[in-house]
């Protein structure tokens, strides 16, 4: 879920009473929630903040083997699907000034409705069904597997799925809404430039993302009972921002890292030891660079109007994540399906358990940014409306490596002590990583994400009291 810098600098805007004045003068991050000031005794801001995003993207799959292919050549990689969302989330918050410059805030973003889809991508114009963006039942590489059977899931009616033979959706999610996390935050303002002019205004403070929701699962069978938008996983968040009001223009940098902390029970990020590796949550960290600039400005009034806009660079970790196909590995994970997991790959036979869905990713950037209009309307009220696209590089969706080579005799079998530390994942053994699916995981059959466009708009209404 992407997390906009216009949230978290918007709901900081508690100032004191006896700066009220100055508050047609500064931009979001130049305003600092205070409390026990010389007039003052505790500011108390509520914000209330509405966010559409629609999400795009190109489902990519490399292919070995293919015919007119030599070993020498480039790995293959052909299209696949595209998916869609449409996503409506509600975030109310609070923030409390507790003393000279420090606040603590609480927040509950509430998922209205997550639609998701997936199709054969036929992008191209017309479409003949040929190599190229024409992917059909015959050449889609994940019925080809039987990751997907030939009338694909539709949770709609997943007796049936989707009967028309050339149709091009072949994957429909629940749809979901509720609660993932509560965030709890404590903010420190070491320099604030309306105490003193002659520097910027520095924010610093630490979020605390603790899992309160219905975990995320798909029951093909019956999906009505399985709607959450949950990850079952605590984050921890540190941020800081630094801003310098100068005459009509306020430039501001916004840095934030967030990693998991821990998980609740039932949680799909578990880690199944033996040779699994980076099975936590991706980690991120991001910077977003801007200027807000004022339009109109009436001090006397208390009004403002400013046009902000900013850039923005996060990096996203190794690590699992729900993808846009992480219900599909989930349904094809099932039963005996063909990305069922080995439990215990030490013990012979198969163990067999659930795939849950989430699957290791690789590193990638995700790019953006937003322009956004703000309105001070007195001393109490303020309102935001903002729209934000960003892009991401093409990264590997599916990137869980086969295991981890043991130094020797620890954690294999007595009889296969000698090959151990022989830089080889050895088979039943304790060095097997059971995340690995070779039909998804394997150098030449991995899911890649490429050619994504997110775009987010959305309002922020602030009440200061």
């Amino acid at each position: 879920m992407l997390v906009s810098r216009g949230v978290a600098s918007v709901l900081a805007l508690a100032p004191a009473v006896v700066m009220a004045p100055a508050i047609a003068e500064a931009g979001p991050d130049d305003v600092v929630t205070s409390a026990l000031d010389d007039v003052d005794g505790f500011d108390l801001t509520f914000n209330l903040d509405y966010r559409f995003e629609t999400r795009r993207a190109a489902i990519r799959r490399e292919r070995v083997g293919l015919p007119g292919t030599s070993p020498g050549d480039p790995l293959p990689v052909r299209d696949d699907l595209v998916f869609d969302s449409q996503r409506h989330v509600l975030t109310p918050e609070l923030e409390l000034g507790l003393f000279h410059d420090v606040w603590l805030s609480a927040a509950l973003p509430y998922v209205v409705t997550d639609t998701r889809t997936l199709s054969f991508d036929r992008r191209d114009t017309p479409c003949s069904l040929s190599p190229g963006r024409c992917v059909s039942r015959a050449n889609s590489s994940t019925i080809q597997d039987g990751i997907l059977p030939d009338n694909g899931y539709d949770a709609h009616d997943p007796a049936v799925g989707f009967a028309n033979p050339d149709g091009d959706m072949i994957f429909r999610s629940p749809d979901r809404s509720g609660v993932d996390q509560i965030r709890l935050g404590l903010g420190w303002a070491p320099m604030n430039q309306r105490r003193d002019d002659t520097k910027p205004t520095w924010k610093l403070g630490g979020e605390a993302r603790i899992a309160v929701g219905k975990v995320a699962t798909l029951e093909p069978g019956n999906p009505e009972s399985a709607t959450g938008v949950g990850t079952g996983v605590h984050e921890l968040r540190l941020w800081t921002t630094i801003a310098r009001r100068i005459g009509w223009a306020e430039p501001y940098v916004d840095l934030w890292w967030q990693a998991p902390i821990g998980m609740k029970s039932g949680s799909p990020f578990q880690n199944p030891g033996f040779g699994a590796r980076n099975a936590d949550k991706q980690q991120e960290a991001g910077v977003v660079f801007g200027v807000d600039a004022a339009a109109f400005s009436r001090p006397d009034d208390d009004q403002r109007v400013s046009l902000d806009l900013s850039a923005r660079l996060v990096g996203h970790f190794e690590g699992r994540n729900y993808t846009e196909m992480w219900e599909v590995f989930a349904f094809a994970g099932r039963n005996g399906g063909p990305l069922e997991l080995d439990s215990d790959p030490t013990t012979s036979g198969m163990q067999g358990v659930d795939h849950p869905g989430i699957t290791n990713v690789e590193n990638y950037l995700e790019m953006g940014g937003r322009i956004a209009l703000r309105a001070e309307l007195g001393p109490w009220v303020q309102l935001a409306a903002l729209a934000q696209a960003t892009g991401e590089t093409e990264h590997v969706i599916t990137f869980a490596d086969a295991g981890v080579d043991l130094p020797r005799c620890q954690g294999a079998a007595t009889d296969n002590c000698e090959t151990d530390n022989n830089d080889l994942v050895n088979p039943n053994t304790a060095e097997v990583n059971p995340l690995h699916v070779p039909l998804i995981d394997l150098v030449g059959h991995r899911y890649r994400l490429d050619d994504v466009f997110d775009l987010q708009v959305g309002v922020e209404a602030t009440v200061l009291f």
